[in-house]
C-alpha cells in the first residue's frame, strides 16, 4: 500500500473536536481507535529492522526503550485513529513492558519465551502444589518474583529520562512501571493453576477455589496500594477499573456467587464508588447488566464476539461501550470486508445514546495490514456520523 500523507496538524485538530463533542455528550461521530502495543510491530515489521523478539526485549532495558519507541514512532506516523498523531509534543511516554505476565510472574511463575510469540507464564500450581502459595504468602511488591527485575528496568528508564536521552530529537516524557493494573481474580487463578484445573476446582473443591481467589485479590490490593504510594498517586480513588477476561467461561449465577465478591472487595479497597469501568475480552456480555447494577460499572471495553444490537438493548443507552471488528477478522479480511463489518456494527443500534467508541476487538495483533486499518478508520468516519 502506498503510504498516505497525513496532515498531522489538521488530523489532531479534528481528533480534539471529536473527543470534545463526545465527552460533552453531543457527539458528531463515533470516535475510532486502533489500540496496539509493541507486539503489533515486533515480528517481520518495518519498524523493527533489527528483528528483535521478546526474549531480547525483556533482557535489556535499553533495548526495551528503543524497541518500544520504534513502535510508538511508527504508530504515530502511520496507524490512523482518533488519537494524537505525528511527533510527540512533550516526548515519549514509555513503560516497563511485561505484556500480560506481570500478575503470574510476580506470584512466582516462570517466564517462557517462544519464537514469534508474546511471553507467557505456564501454570505451576499442580495438584501436589496447589496450596504452595498459601505457605509462601503474598510476595513483596518490589522484590517478589519478576518484580525485582521490573523495578530495576524502571529505575534504568527513569535515569535515561533524567539524563535527557532522546530518540529522533524527542526526550522521554514519562515512565510507568508494570503492575499498575490487575488482570482479574479469576483470570489470574486460571493463569497460575491452569484453566481446566481451576474450572474443576470451582465445582469440586469450592473452598479451595475461594481461598485461592481470596489470596489473589488480597495480593492485588497489596501490590496496587504499594505502587500507588511509591509513585505518589492517590491510593483511594472515586473511579475504579477492573479486568477479568476469564469470567466469559462461567455462568452469571456462578459469577455472582463465586467471583463478584472479590471484584467488590477490590473496588472497595480503593473506595471506588464509581462510576467504574471494566475490560472484558471474550463474550462476557451476558454478565454486563449484573456488573453495571452491582459494581456501578458504566463503561465496558469489549473483546469478541459481541452482539452489539443485543448488548445495547441489554445495558441501555447511557453505558459506554468500546468494541468493533475482531483482531483475527482484521488480519484475514479484505479492506472491503472490513468496511462492510464496520457498517454492520455501526448500523446495529450500538450508537444509540452516543456512548460508543469503535475499536479493534481487542488490541491489534501482528499481521493486521495498514490497508485494513485505514479501511476501518475510513468506514468509522463514514458510517459513524450522528444525525443531529
Amino acid at each position: 500500500m502506498t503510504q498516505r500523507k497525513i496532515d498531522f496538524e489538521a488530523h489532531n485538530a479534528e481528533v480534539e473536536a471529536v473527543w470534545d463533542a463526545y465527552n460533552r455528550r453531543e457527539p458528531t461521530r463515533v470516535p475510532v481507535l486502533l489500540v496496539s502495543n509493541p507486539r503489533y510491530t515486533m515480528f517481520n515489521h518495518p519498524s523493527n529492522p533489527r528483528k528483535i523478539e521478546f526474549d531480547e526485549y525483556d533482557s535489556d532495558p535499553q533495548l526495551m526503550i528503543e524497541r518500544q519507541i520504534e513502535h510508538l514512532h511508527w504508530v504515530r506516523h502511520f496507524l490512523p485513529q482518533d488519537a494524537e498523531m505525528g511527533p510527540p509534543k512533550d516526548g515519549w511516554n514509555i513503560y516497563v513492558d511485561m505484556q500480560n505476565t506481570y500478575d503470574a510472574a510476580w506470584l512466582g511463575g516462570e517466564m517462557k519465551y517462544y519464537q514469534g510469540q508474546v511471553p507467557d507464564v505456564a501454570p505451576w500450581l499442580s495438584d501436589d502444589k496447589k496450596r504452595s502459595l498459601f505457605d509462601t504468602g503474598i510476595p513483596d511488591p518490589f522484590t517478589g518474583g519478576a518484580m525485582a527485575k521490573m523495578w530495576n528496568f524502571y529505575d534504568y528508564m527513569v535515569a535515561k529520562k533524567d539524563e535527557g536521552w532522546t530518540y529522533k530529537g524527542h526526550p522521554i516524557a514519562a515512565v510507568v512501571p508494570s503492575g499498575m493494573g490487575f488482570d482479574g481474580t479469576l483470570t489470574v487463578a486460571c493463569n497460575i493453576r491452569g484453566t481446566s484445573e481451576f474450572m474443576a476446582d470451582l465445582i469440586e473443591d469450592p473452598d479451595y477455589a475461594q481461598e485461592l481467589m481470596g489470596f489473589i485479590t488480597e495480593a492485588g490490593i497489596t501490590r496496587l496500594s504499594a505502587y500507588r504510594e511509591k509513585l505518589g498517586r492517590l491510593v483511594k480513588q472515586e473511579n475504579g477499573s477492573l479486568a477479568d477476561d476469564s469470567i466469559q467461561l462461567i455462568s452469571t449465577k456462578m459469577y455472582k456467587e463465586a467471583v463478584m465478591p472479590h471484584h467488590t472487595k477490590l473496588l472497595g479497597a480503593f473506595d471506588n464508588t464509581g462510576p467504574n469501568s471494566i475490560h472484558l475480552c471474550g463474550d462476557s456480555t451476558r454478565h454486563f447488566s449484573t456488573i453495571r447494577d452491582e459494581l456501578n460499572v458504566m463503561s465496558f471495553d469489549t473483546g469478541y464476539p459481541v452482539d452489539f444490537k443485543w448488548l445495547r438493548g441489554s445495558v441501555g443507552p447511557d453505558v459506554q461501550i468500546y468494541g468493533g471488528p475482531s483482531v483475527p477478522f482484521l488480519e484475514c479480511a479484505t479492506p472491503d470486508e472490513v468496511t462492510d463489518e464496520v457498517e454492520r456494527i455501526l448500523c446495529s443500534g450500538i450508537m444509540e445514546g452516543g456512548r460508543f467508541v469503535l475499536r479493534e476487538g481487542n488490541n491489534l495483533g501482528p499481521g493486521v495490514s495498514l490497508e485494513n486499518a485505514w479501511a476501518m478508520y475510513d468506514a468509522g468516519k463514514k458510517f459513524g456520523v450522528y444525525q443531529n
